[in-house]
């Protein structure tokens, strides 16, 4: 009797206690290989997250509804379907901005495109366009240069390459008194350059009406030709 009681107990306690599992089934996963896939997928999806990688999902067909939800928005804002900063472009939707950039401009040269010449031109109607432009051609005979106006007076350039003698040698008459004011006459011109111009255009050399050139050497207030000699000798 005590050995019946013993062996009810014992199958009592052991329907209680829980099943243990099979080690053989893997760690939730029907086998290892299953386990294996899935946890490379994992791994991946973790490394893009860390690296700033989204997925995105392709965007789906729209469907009659939006498209008709677009082309009304479209019609308020009075554009083709032309979407606000910050919106995104329906599927289906083709961008029609007059801005937008065309594949096929007719204004552009296809000169440089072989087959787009030779069937609209030959050999023979090129060389009856070069000889058509030939017959337009003109030479333009060469005019003399006009005299340069002023009196026929010589510019400070042109009697420094006419002449040769040097500053200080006396080429023409002067009065013994010119020496006293050629000191003022010089200080009212703010260069040399400028006291030998006025000096040429009031009948200089020869003359000396303004009192700039009392050695008579032709050069105004200390002018030296030289400047443009050593110019033209370098030419």
């Amino acid at each position: 009797m005590r050995s019946l009681f013993a062996v009810l107990i014992a199958a009592g306690v052991a329907a209680c206690a829980a099943p243990v599992p099979d080690s053989g089934a893997g760690v939730g996963f029907d086998d290892y290989d299953t386990y294996l896939s899935q946890k490379q997928a994992r791994d991946a999806e973790l490394r893009a997250q860390r690296s700033g990688q989204t997925t995105v999902a392709p965007p789906a067909e729209a469907t009659p509804a939006q498209q008709t939800a677009s082309d009304a928005v479209a019609a308020v804002r009075g554009t083709s379907a032309q979407p606000a900063r910050g919106e995104s472009v329906p599927a289906g939707i083709q961008n029609t901005s007059p801005n937008a950039p065309t594949t096929d401009n007719p204004t552009i040269s296809d000169e440089q495109d072989f087959q787009a010449v030779s069937g609209r031109q030959s050999i023979e109607s090129d060389a009856e366009r070069r000889r058509a432009q030939s017959a337009q051609y003109q030479v333009i005979a060469p005019k003399a240069v006009p005299s340069r106006p002023g009196g026929g007076a010589q510019t400070p350039i042109e009697f420094a390459l006419k002449t040769s003698h040097p500053v200080g040698q006396k080429q023409y008459r002067r009065s013994v008194f010119s020496s006293n004011k050629a000191a003022k006459a010089c200080g009212a011109y703010r260069s040399a350059e400028l006291a030998q111009d006025a000096f040429l255009k009031a009948g200089g050399p020869k003359k000396d009406k303004l009192g700039v050139d009392p050695d008579g050497d032709g050069y105004a207030c200390g002018w030296n030709p030289a400047v443009y000699r050593n110019v033209a000798n370098r030419g």
